[in-house]
């Protein structure tokens, strides 16, 4: 079977980054700035907006919108992997197996990454609120303001969210409150 993404011009999508075997390389605060690095590198040279984001010790998510005639988001995280490999501390970085040796693979991320083209604005809204209230979900803080390392805190000060937004229990088919 072959997996197809679904490239669209200026198309709007979300993302889900996995670290190998789920090892939580972004556990310090230093690894986060490595990544943001890697972001703002690409960016410069492979515009795009950074919609949202939450990066947590094992995997990511983000939401980007790119330019009007551009489809090629695989570029971009090809170079922000890459980048983000050859600039972090080099104990993250694990010994590859004979295979992945030969096929000249780090061992820092998953090979594959989930996307999703955003169909319209709720479904913006609804990967929005699933990106900022992950921490909370997998219980790394206890609300979204709580977590450092997300987009969570520039939407409140946009004054999108109020800062006690997430106290809430939230799925990803909607909200209820407790």
């Amino acid at each position: 079977m072959r997996y197809r993404r679904a490239f669209v011009e200026g198309g709007s999508f979300f993302f889900t980054l996995v670290t190998e075997k789920r090892r939580p390389i972004f556990s310090s605060t230093e690894a986060v700035d490595v990544l943001r690095s890697a972001f703002r590198s690409v960016r410069a040279s492979r515009p795009f907006a950074l919609d949202a984001i939450v990066v947590l010790p094992d995997h990511l998510h983000c939401i980007w919108t790119l330019p009007p005639d551009d489809a090629d988001f695989a570029i971009r995280w090809r170079l922000i992997k890459t980048w983000f490999t050859k600039h972090c501390d080099p104990a993250l970085r694990s010994m590859p197996n004979a295979s992945q040796s030969r096929r000249r693979e780090q061992t820092l991320w998953q090979h594959r990454y989930w996307e999703h083209m955003l169909r319209d604005e709720r479904d913006f809204e609804r990967h929005v609120e699933y990106v900022h209230y992950n921490p909370v979900k997998h219980g790394y803080a206890t609300s979204p303001m709580a977590w450092s390392h997300s987009s969570f805190r520039r939407y409140v000060e946009a004054g999108i969210y109020e800062m006690d937004w997430g106290r809430w229990k939230m799925d990803f088919e909607g909200v209820g409150f407790e």
